[in-house]
């Protein structure tokens, strides 16, 4: 009988992501033992110490490259560097999730389980206290994602989807206001969401058969199997394109690519705000983080193949984000749309064929999710006795009633846009220059064209809230706490400072770009 070996497995490298799991567990302990007033207070702290300890434990480990767990887990410079982008954007997110004083009890429902628009709904919706199980679900949500960008073969990328799908679904359903319309998010999330993980399953399935026909080599869904299997496999070719299609739909489903985005608008005007910004943000990271992973190390030899679908998937997303926006009387939706819009942009780095390609779109992961948390922040402030007033028409005079956040607002809006001087051009120009260099000058036409679209609904806003003037439904703009003002703060210098001077992080992108194989 052979002696079993066990895999070795080098803890450090895996820190990050045992933090951030441990911690959420902890917070399930808190729920249980700690009392209900001072739990708020301690999952915050819990969270934030755990992102932050993560952060701190990712920068310990960038100079390592291998691969860990018998191959499931790759530490190398594009994990490290999107870890480290989702536990910066993460802790952003949790500043929104963790403000209690613009809204007397939070943004969340004080308890799940009670029914929409009943007399208790009425009475939680009034102040009291949110409910804290978020804290733990953001953490196994962030712990799935560390795992999603870092995954060495298939099968431990879709466990790390489950993973990081599962919480967001809870979340998006804790809306304090508007309990329906959260509910109806949330369950059009879990259904699309769950056809979109069978489909990657099945995906898995077909590759795992093709990579059987490699002579002398056994089957398996690590990447290093299936690259060889792309040059080598004597199986037909119907199971590495039905395999690869599949697993696309997978991913481009959590990366709000066209026409897999339809879940993307309704879910982020009925999600909680600061879990819309949270999803806008970090998801988006580990999504593009995947795609790069399973596009340039497993499909590599496949490139010829790929290439002008997934080219034709970038500018239907980039056409439908930008002329869809262009509708939207509704400021959540302009924005998911907008980030619809923003996936097809990052679709052109992902697709250029060379290292330039994987550090540009590593620098506009992180630009966008500064920016996009920061419009979030701004949109929970407009608030009336309601809640939040998302409508375009309450927004009109804002500029005149609130001149600073105002203000905020647009300069954010004019990075979406891609304003020279902001995060927004230098991401843009990141991953056009990337393509263009790299023979993809059709995709690069194509995203010119569509950021001037995409810029007429932002300047509508801009010019509604300036330029026109208030009425009486328009809304106050309350003072931010700490915690959201923080938030904000954060999210307006990083945009700045990435479009004045955005080498450094340019430079660190650049340094990240290698795989491990």
């Amino acid at each position: 009988m052979s002696e079993l070996k066990l895999p070795s497995i080098d803890y450090v490298a895996l820190a990050p992501t045992l933090i951030l799991l441990g911690a959420a567990l902890v917070g399930v302990l808190v729920e249980a033992f700690v009392p209900r007033r001072l739990r708020h207070v301690v999952q915050l702290t819990v969270a934030m110490l755990a992102v932050l300890s993560a952060l701190t434990m990712v920068v310990v480990n960038a100079n390592d490259r291998l691969i860990t767990i018998g191959g499931a887990i790759a530490v190398d410079g594009p994990a490290l560097f999107l870890q480290g982008a989702i536990l910066v954007l993460a802790a952003m997110a949790l500043l929104l999730i963790g403000e209690r004083s613009v809204e007397r009890g939070g943004a969340f429902v004080a308890q799940a389980a009670v029914t929409a628009e009943s007399a208790d709904d009425r009475r939680q919706a009034e102040g009291r206290p949110g409910a804290t199980e978020v804290y733990p679900l953001t953490s196994f949500a962030v712990g799935g994602m560390l795992i999603f960008v870092a995954a060495n073969d298939l099968l431990t990328m879709f466990i790390a989807l489950e993973v990081l799908s599962l919480p967001l679904y809870l979340l998006c359903a804790l809306a304090r206001r508007r309990r329906l319309l959260s509910q109806e998010a949330a369950m059009k999330y879990f259904l699309l969401g769950a056809y979109a993980s069978a489909f990657f399953l099945f995906g898995v399935a077909l590759v795992y058969g093709y990579t059987a026909g490699v002579p002398d080599r056994a089957a398996g869904v690590d990447f290093a199997t299936i690259d060889a299997a792309v040059s080598e496999s004597q199986s037909s070719s119907v199971l590495l394109f039905g395999g690869m299609a599949l697993i696309a739909i997978g991913l481009l489903f959590k990366a709000a690519a066209a026409p897999f985005h339809v879940w993307t608008p309704d879910v982020y005007q009925g999600a909680p705000t600061p879990i819309t910004g949270f999803m806008a943000a970090c998801t988006k990271v580990a999504a593009f983080g995947a795609l790069l992973r399973v596009f340039h190390v497993a499909f590599e030899g496949a490139r010829w193949d790929f290439t002008p679908i997934l080219g034709v998937v970038a500018v239907l997303t980039m056409l439908v984000g930008a002329v869809l926006a262009v509708t939207q009387t509704d400021i959540k939706r302009l924005l998911a749309y907008s980030s619809i819009a923003n996936a097809g942009y990052l679709l052109v780095g992902v697709l250029a064929p060379s290292s330039e390609g994987v550090s540009g779109t590593m620098f506009y992961l992180v630009a966008y999710g500064f920016s996009v948390l920061a419009a979030f922040a701004v949109v929970t402030l407009v608030r009336d006795g309601d809640g939040e007033a998302t409508h375009l028409s309450r927004w009109a005079g804002l500029g005149q009633r609130s001149p600073f956040y105002a203000g905020l607002f647009t300069f954010i809006l004019l990075a979406f846009a891609g304003i020279p001087l902001t995060s927004g051009f230098t991401s843009k120009f990141a991953v056009f220059s990337a393509a263009f260099d790299g023979g993809q000058g059709w995709l690069v036409v194509a995203g010119v064209l569509t950021s001037m679209v995409l810029a007429f609904p932002y300047l509508r806003v801009v010019v509604l809230m300036w330029l026109s003037e208030p009425g009486e439904s328009t809304p106050a703009v309350v003072m931010p706490g700490w915690l959201t003002s923080a938030a904000l703060t954060i999210g307006v210098v990083a945009t700045l400072v990435l479009g004045v001077v955005p080498q450094p992080l340019l430079d660190l992108a650049a340094g990240a770009a290698e795989f491990v194989r």
